[in-house]
């Protein structure tokens, strides 16, 4: 089983986009992107790097609330 945590994407060049998450940014593929992204948007990232889904900021930062009390990490997305 794989998770995914949201990611807020914070910068884009073509089919790439650099997305942060707790505090860690790396680059991500928007191949498998079936809409258009959107700087501050929140995505999905598989473990291999792709962006997936587009994820709204609500239940995005729910998530990530819920994963820094498990994780015991701040989100700062």
């Amino acid at each position: 089983m794989c998770m995914a945590v949201p990611s807020r994407v914070i910068a884009m060049v073509g089919e790439m986009a650099t997305v942060e998450c707790f505090g860690e940014q790396r680059d991500v593929s928007l191949m498998l992107m079936e809409s258009p992204v959107a700087l501050g948007d929140y995505v999905l990232v598989q473990a291999g790097g792709f962006a997936y889904e587009r994820v709204a900021p609500t239940k995005a930062q729910e998530t990530l609330t819920l994963l820094s009390s498990v994780l015991g990490q701040p989100v700062t997305a």
